[in-house]
């Protein structure tokens, strides 16, 4: 268990801005960061980062609390795993009650599968760097590539010996279990049981995960044997989903975030060449096509993708549909091509940095207009194969969301195409019909009669009304905006707002889970002396308490100090009167109660059976309109019952 007093270390050196900036694309506005939800698919921002309170609130998902929080929501941490991250960043020795057997087992299945795939990333560097087999062919066959020891010292890049059990039975030996050294892939089980190295004899590329985590990887044979396959890739695990993966963006996001641009290549080598070249903002999607997920994860950092091809003219054709799902993310999507024979790796190699980026600058196309170049080359004069590549350049135009941008490509294309700008217009117009109508179609549903739950199977209890649930949250927030201030009684005596909030609600039952927790953790601080302030509950370990501080400090809106200066608005602020604030709260959740209890028992009075039973019901009765017309007079409201 980490110590409290490391844990207060960490949290003050963490600036949660800068934490979720490495993850996120985070702009400016007023006192708090906006920008583009990681945990849902938006094109409007609705992620807030309040960096005054240090917390995050992901309007469309629903999601917030603090940068550790934050960690454990993206990247599956567990509450010790977001800690340690955030201390190694910020440069923190951990220091924990008992000493940790992360080597050895752990309970965590995720966090087991993380530290053998760290375990093996080590091994296979090390065989590299320290081996005379790693040295005379692995590390040969990098130099020869041109990398120098920074990049594969870096990038982790290795070697895995050429035998049978080589890796297997060191780790086995080391004590990771075998059940993990599956899953990962670093190792295949024989018909008889046993293990062998997946890997043997191959160059090894480590994949790493969004955070700098070891989880999977490639493997290159240095064998011209044709039945030998040149790539073999971890298989699909609990922590590795090529879909979700780039490789190298945990080395490129700063920079595709600082140049607003990300360069998209085919394979390892590409992206350490060009990193390497001091372009950092590149990535790879790995031999694999594009997924939607790659596309998303570029688009929190930047708005701009250059895919810079090699000159294989058959694979530029097989990838042109693909590269549609980048436009219909909502990102601009330029070309680049190098001359026939080159690829990235090898090009940046022969001309050097400066030439490299000169190449990329004079030739690069949108992408639009680069797929209409080569489909109209290949069409010919064709009329109706020039008919199919106009239908097909208009479907990746309507594939773009923002219709202004649309409507300038097709000005543009009209022009390459040779044809009537309005003929292409209403071909677009068309397919977005079509594709709504669609959309439409998928969206309604005929209600089925299996949709109706039988009456013995209804929840039998009602859910806390909004009304109750809201007036107890603005118990809730007031405790904690205000309850460590003090407040002025009309110059009698000055007391602190929490405890005077908490003795007030003595008698009140709150019925809503996440405030009822909230106030008896409050109350049970106060009893020990405490008061506890926003941070306290934002760090708390209950989840319910952190969503529920979270949703109410943080809002989606900002107050413009122009609202007044422009338009001579006065917005009343609730601390211009502290004492009818928190009366007023107080007050609307006893009325609020005081009326549940009124109708209870104007319920048991209806059924009661005796005079005697009348007469008790009603002196309780009675009581309680008194009580409610005392709240009622102070809230200068009008009793209708």
């Amino acid at each position: 268990m980490i110590t409290k007093l490391t844990i207060d270390r960490i949290m003050e050196a963490t600036d949660i801005v800068e934490v979720i900036g490495e993850f996120v694309q985070l702009k400016k506005r007023g006192a708090n960061y906006v920008g583009l939800s990681p945990f849902s698919n938006e094109r409007t921002p609705s992620f807030t980062v309040s960096p005054a309170k240090g917390i995050f609130k992901d309007f469309s998902s629903g999601k917030g609390g603090s940068a550790v929080t934050f960690l454990m929501e993206l990247e599956k941490f567990s509450y010790p795993e977001a800690l340690k991250w955030l201390a190694k960043k910020y440069s923190i020795e951990v220091e924990e009650t008992v000493e940790s057997t992360e080597n050895k087992e752990e309970e965590n299945h995720r966090e087991s599968l993380m530290i053998v795939s760290g375990y093996a990333a080590k091994f296979f560097h090390e065989s590299l760097l320290e081996t005379q087999e790693g040295q005379n062919i692995g590390l040969s066959y990098f130099k020869e590539r041109g990398f120098s020891n920074e990049t594969i010292r870096k990038f982790e890049l290795g070697y895995s010996p050429d035998q049978w059990e080589a890796f297997t039975s060191k780790a086995l030996k080391e004590g990771y279990q075998q059940q993990f050294l599956e899953e990962t892939g670093l190792s295949v089980k024989r018909d008889n049981g046993t293990l062998y190295d997946r890997y043997r004899g191959r160059v090894m590329f480590p994949i790493h995960s969004f955070t700098g985590r070891v989880i999977a990887f490639g493997g290159r044979t240095l064998k011209n044997d044709k039945n030998v396959p040149k790539y073999v890739n971890s298989p699909e695990s609990e922590i590795y989903h090529k879909s979700n993966i780039l490789y190298g963006l945990y080395f490129a996001k700063k920079a595709i975030r600082d140049e607003d641009n990300c360069y998209l290549v085919e394979g390892y080598a590409d992206v350490l060449s060009v990193h390497q070249a001091g372009i950092e903002n590149v990535v790879a999607s790995s031999g694999t096509s594009l997924t939607v997920e790659q596309i998303r994860l570029i688009g929190r950092f930047t708005k701009n993708v250059t895919i810079l091809y090699d000159g294989d003219a058959a694979g530029i054709k097989a990838s042109l549909r693909g590269l549609d799902m980048i436009l219909e993310e909502g990102l601009n999507v330029k070309v680049v091509l190098f001359p026939d024979g080159h690829d990235p790796d090898s090009y940046v190699r022969l001309v050097g940095t400066n030439a490299f980026k000169t190449h990329i600058d004079q030739n690069r196309k949108d992408f639009i207009l680069y797929k209409t170049d080569i489909l109209l080359k290949e069409a010919g004069n064709d009329p109706i194969r020039r008919a199919d590549v106009i239908r097909e350049i208009v479907e990746s135009i309507a594939k773009i969301p923002d219709s202004i941008k649309a409507s300038v490509f097709i000005r543009e294309c009209s022009h390459q195409l040779e044809i009537d700008e309005r003929a292409l217009l209403s071909e677009l117009n068309k397919m977005r019909l079509s594709k709504a109508r669609k959309e439409a179609q998928q969206n309604t549903r005929t209600i089925e009669p299996s949709d109706y739950l039988p009456p013995d199977e209804l929840p039998q209890e009602l859910p806390v009304k909004k009304e109750d649930s809201s007036q107890e949250r603005e118990i809730v927030r007031l405790l904690l905006l205000y309850g460590n201030k003090m407040i002025d009684w009309d110059g009698i005596a000055n007391t602190y707002i929490g405890p005077f909030m908490i003795a007030e609600l003595t008698d009140v039952e709150f019925e809503h889970e996440a405030s009822k927790k909230f106030v008896n953790q409050y109350a049970k601080e106060v009893e020990n002396g405490i008061l506890p302030d926003e941070q306290f509950f934002i760090h708390f370990a209950d989840k319910d308490i952190v969503d529920l501080t979270v949703t109410l400090l943080a809002t989606k809106y900002t107050l413009s100090d122009n609202w007044y200066e422009m338009h001579k608005i006065l917005v009343p602020d609730e601390q211009v009167n502290m004492k009818a604030t928190i009366l007023g709260a107080i007050f609307h959740l006893k009325k609020q109660k005081v009326g549940k209890i009124l109708d209870g028992l104007r319920t048991e009075l209806q059924k009661a059976e005796g005079e005697a039973d009348t007469e008790i019901l009603l002196t309780q009765y009675m009581h309680m309109k008194k009580v409610e017309k005392s709240i009622s007079d102070y809230l200068g409201s009008v009793i209708l019952k």
